[in-house]
């Protein structure tokens, strides 16, 4: 995991409609970095929809929401269309920001050893540096959290 006061890694990917999105575009704001494993998954779905839920919350708050997966372009697509999704979805087939925000870590299911993304959120402040991270998060829980933590801090 990449540790609070860490500059956080630039990338630039896809989201849902082919568009590029770049972190470092979103300098002035605060943003906040969810990884995710898997489009259409019930804790991913419960995840992304407590993210809309609170979406104009964040918004009123200047804050910007990005979940990333693996997932391509027109999976999100589908994910984002069929949740009613209003924040950005990036597609990291490469695994560039996954990778770069050390989230593709070993697990274990059923004592079944894979690899795979680790549940995890990162508040990125408006200079563009790591706040707060929140490893192995709680899908019904972390938007709520994040968005206690932006009102507070």
């Amino acid at each position: 995991m990449l540790e609070n006061g860490t500059k956080a890694p630039d990338f630039t990917l896809k989201d849902k409609d082919g568009n590029e999105v770049s972190l470092s575009d979103l300098r002035g704001k605060r943003v906040v970095l969810y990884f995710y494993p898997r489009d259409n998954t019930p804790g991913c779905t419960r995840q992304a929809c407590a993210f809309a839920a609170a979406y104009s919350e964040f918004r009123s708050i200047d804050a910007v929401v990005i979940g990333i997966s693996k997932d391509s372009e027109a999976s999100h697509r589908k994910f984002a269309e069929k949740h009613s999704l209003p924040f950005i979805l990036l597609s990291d087939p490469d695994l560039e920001a996954i990778k770069a925000y050390d989230v593709w870590q070993e697990k274990k299911n059923y004592g079944k050893v894979s690899m795979g993304v680790v549940r995890t959120t990162y508040v990125i402040n408006a200079d563009g540096v790591i706040e707060k991270v929140m490893p192995k998060v709680k899908p019904d829980t972390n938007a709520a959290e994040i968005l206690e933590y932006l009102k507070n801090s």
